[in-house]
């Protein structure tokens, strides 16, 4: 079983095992991610993760195990079910885009990582999520109109999240500059970026090939609520 096949999981007992909450399933604190994982579908770690998800959160469950549904706790009930597109980097390509300032982004954006997020829904982002990793944005006259970052740390792989564009903004090829950006960082740091995209947007996958990611399978994702 490769990391990437349950990604959080991966992450949360590794490289950011540090950050993790619970034992026999795990999540993100909720101000950095509202993501969990377990390993295996027994009561033991399905009663853990219920435990873990805050009445006032959901937790989102990205490679989760296949199948898991059915045995989900009845204080948990899944509020989303559908498939993700796991795409990592594959190979070099001319990605040149618009000549464009990119700034680091930092404590002093996040009302502006916030409300774009909100905008755009890329995937959970919360107020801490981007000390997860680089995360790096475009501005134009002083208002953040693209951002992305890096978010999971696995064994040999980092993660590529939050890409996103205002609706305003979309096509001059910021996103294209971004995820290069982040892409080249990644290499450097002798790991393999990776992404996750729902597997209807269709639009973002082709950029993503553009810029020489493949698909490399299709994970489950599910989104739960504590009911008790």
């Amino acid at each position: 079983m490769s990391v990437l096949d349950n990604p959080a999981w991966s992450a949360l007992t590794t490289h950011q095992a540090h950050l993790s909450l619970g034992t026999v399933a795990r999540r993100y604190p909720a101000h950095l991610a509202p993501i969990g994982a377990v390993n295996r579908p027994d009561t033991a770690a399905l009663e853990e993760l219920a435990d873990l998800t805050a009445l006032v959160d959901v937790i989102s469950l990205p490679g989760t195990l296949d199948g898991l549904t059915p045995f989900v706790p009845p204080r948990l009930r899944i509020t989303l079910d559908k498939l993700l597109v796991q795409m990592v980097w594959a190979h070099h390509v001319d990605a040149a885009g618009p000549p464009v300032s990119i700034a680091e982004l930092s404590e002093a954006d996040i009302p502006d990582m916030l409300a774009l997020t909100s905008l755009t829904h890329p995937g959970p982002f919360r107020p801490q999520t981007y000390t997860l990793g680089t995360y790096v944005g475009v501005r134009e006259r002083g208002r953040l109109v693209a951002m992305a970052g890096q978010r999971m740390h696995l064994t040999g792989y980092r993660e590529i999240s939050a890409v996103c564009t205002h609706p305003d903004f979309v096509g001059r090829g910021y996103a294209r500059v971004l995820v290069t950006r982040l892409v080249e960082a990644i290499l450097g740091e002798g790991m393999t970026p990776f992404l996750h995209v729902e597997d209807t947007n269709q639009r973002a996958q082709s950029v993503y090939r553009a810029l020489g990611f493949s698909e490399r399978r299709r994970l489950p994702l599910l989104v739960a609520e504590r009911v008790d």
